[in-house]
């Protein structure tokens, strides 16, 4: 599936901002399940110096340093991605889970794909007993790993409710576990750490799903969203799987990935300082087009 995407960060300054640094992590991923046919970056106002290096997990990162003066600030970012992930194959199996564990702990490979990267806790992904608890009711002795990732996903679906006011990027997992309420970052947040707690390998996607609108209804500019999911290493035969809480799904070919890190904190799509007084308004539009649909509207 070939995908048109478009998103677009608006800043609205309520003074003059002077300097502004943005760490931009807006490229697609690439790998045998994407490959990106084209990726650009516009920036209003302009940079004045453009830096790109490749981040600590693969993420191209591009850093902007705008020292114009601006009342606002427009990141517009556009790419081509076409999406060969394959669908799952149901009934879901794998591993016993605790063979992933003990395969995981025993892997000496530190290549970016390693699930040694991904074993241990983070400021945003403590280790907390509740937590772990919480997950470990999914992975009962001997069942496989992907059948118990997909049983806590639905769980986590089922017990907390999708609220966007109810916490901040910066909102550990453990306060978003106890209120049982959240967003996508916090659902992932919530499996990574429990996951981690029983000793498997988890990280933290970030990247786009697309939504589809209602029968006989045409798709709303901007609707689509940015979004979080988690990635789990199941063993050496079936590698790295995605798992989205959020909508209780295996990730398949609506997810579009743009970075993969331990938390949210190494992935932010945007990220960085300002210099200026006042307070800011942040909006941001996303759009996720299958191309046939794109070719389809322009005729």
């Amino acid at each position: 599936m070939i995908y048109q995407l478009r998103h677009l960060t608006t800043y609205l300054y309520e003074k003059p901002v002077t300097f502004a640094r943005c760490a931009l992590r807006l490229a697609p991923r690439r790998d045998a399940e994407q490959l990106v046919l084209d990726s650009h970056l516009t920036i209003t106002p302009h940079p004045t110096r453009l830096v790109e290096h490749v981040g600590q997990f693969g993420e191209r990162v591009v850093t902007a340093t705008i020292e114009t003066p601006h009342r606002s600030l427009k990141i517009l970012a556009r790419s081509h991605v076409d999406v060969i992930r394959p669908a799952p194959v149901w009934p879901l199996g794998g591993e016993p889970w605790e063979a992933v564990r003990e395969a995981a702990f025993a892997t000496e490979s530190l290549d970016l794909a390693s699930p040694a990267h991904f074993l241990y806790p983070t400021a945003m992904t403590a280790l907390q007993p509740p937590i772990t608890a919480f997950v470990a009711e999914s992975f009962t002795p001997g069942r496989p790993v992907m059948e118990a990732a997909f049983d806590l996903a639905c769980r986590i679906k089922s017990q907390f409710a999708y609220d966007p006011k109810s916490t901040e990027v910066s909102t550990p997992a453990i306060e978003a576990f106890t209120a049982r309420h959240g967003v996508c970052q916090d659902f992932a947040h919530i499996m990574i750490s429990g996951l981690r707690g029983l000793g498997l390998p988890a990280a933290y996607v970030s990247g786009y799903l697309r939504t589809n609108p209602a029968p006989g209804k045409p798709r709303l500019e901007g609707a689509d969203a940015t979004h979080a999911w988690v990635s789990l290493w199941c063993g050496q035969a079936r590698g790295w799987v995605g798992f989205d809480p959020t909508n209780a799904l295996v990730v398949a070919q609506d997810h579009i990935e743009l970075a993969v890190g331990r938390d949210y904190a190494d992935v932010a799509p945007i990220g960085g300082v300002v210099l200026g007084p006042g307070d800011q308004v942040i909006t941001v539009a996303v759009d996720v087009i299958p191309a046939s649909e794109s070719a389809a509207a322009a005729r």
